[in-house]
């Protein structure tokens, strides 16, 4: 089901969608409303309920299919639904959440066969080592979350997409760049976000856990890699700089990230990373974007909206 793609403002509302998150808020006046971000399998959309009741405050969780009716707006540059219906799904609706989760572009078996051939250019044993372990110990959710519940790389197998198409960069700049460490670049690429199997909860209406709000996909992933060197018997430099590079992938501190690089590797690592995830998010927001219009405006891009050229084929 595709249908939020097609959606523009002074259009309406006749569909089915799955509940990724949903909010309590009040009213000036004193009013409760939902805001509900909807989705299908082309995107999501912020949606406003502003009349709403105790018990479809309970109801109206992540998760659910509901049905609603409604009008699409323009809201400050964004798309935004109000709802004027709304309800829960039922059995006679014959509707499979699965069928609004969007998903990678290969399937898992593809993916982990690509990033299979990578692993084979580490050539540093101990790096191979650790990161083996981790893929075989956290198989399923890496091939199957995504990487973020918003912005970028957000769908099924958006996690081990987003490595694999960290890599294929990665490994067009160490053929330019001979002076790189390809293996500790492809360790560090291919773990960097691990901590993201503990952070999200999964596929499925994304949201963050506890041990994701409190401790970060950062500090999990390096800990993570220090747990397997310790499960391995491996004591090596190699380690520390790995550990490193995770650290510090987010670039600044004020990005996120408990160091800035201080290995080449590392500061390449940031800059792939922010790459592949802009040109993710470019390729949602144009998804979307008629030609001669510009998108909405991108969070992830300093709420920057982006020309969709007529003349550019």
């Amino acid at each position: 089901m595709r249908n939020i793609e097609k959606l523009n403002p002074g259009d309406s509302v006749d569909h089915y969608f799955l509940i990724h998150k949903a909010t309590q808020g009040v009213t000036a006046q004193g009013k409760d409303y939902m805001t509900l971000y909807l989705q299908d399998k082309s995107g999501d959309m912020e949606a406003k309920l502003w009349r709403v009741t105790k018990e479809e405050m309970k109801v109206l969780v992540p998760e659910k299919v509901v049905h609603v009716i409604g009008d699409v707006i323009n809201y400050r540059g964004r798309k935004q639904m109000k709802i004027n219906k709304i309800r829960l799904t039922t059995a006679e609706d014959n509707l499979n959440i699965h069928d609004f989760v969007d998903g990678a572009p290969l399937t898992p078996d593809e993916i982990q066969e690509e990033i299979s051939h990578f692993m084979l250019e580490i050539e540093n044993a101990n790096l191979q080592r650790i990161t083996r372990h981790l893929i075989r110990k956290h198989q399923e959710a890496f091939f199957t979350f995504p990487a973020a519940s918003t912005h970028h790389h957000n769908f099924s197998s958006g996690l081990s997409y987003h490595v694999l198409t960290m890599l294929r960069v990665a490994k067009s700049i160490c053929d330019i760049y001979p002076l790189l460490n390809r293996s500790l670049l492809y360790s560090a690429i291919i773990l960097h976000d691990m901590g993201k199997v503990k952070e999200l909860s999964g596929p499925v209406a994304t949201s963050y856990t506890v041990e994701g709000n409190l401790l970060g996909h950062i500090s999990i992933a390096s800990d993570e890699v220090a747990a397997a060197a310790r499960d391995l018997s491996i004591d090596g430099e190699e380690i520390m700089l790995l550990r490193h590079m995770i650290l510090a992938h987010h670039g600044k501190m004020e990005f996120g990230s408990p160091k800035m690089p201080h290995l080449k590797e590392a500061e390449i690592l940031f800059f792939i990373d922010n790459i592949d995830a802009k040109m993710n998010m470019f390729e949602k927001a144009f998804k979307k974007t008629d030609e001669g219009q510009f998108t909405e405006r991108i969070f992830g891009l300093e709420g920057r909206q982006f020309y969709n050229p007529k003349t550019m084929d």
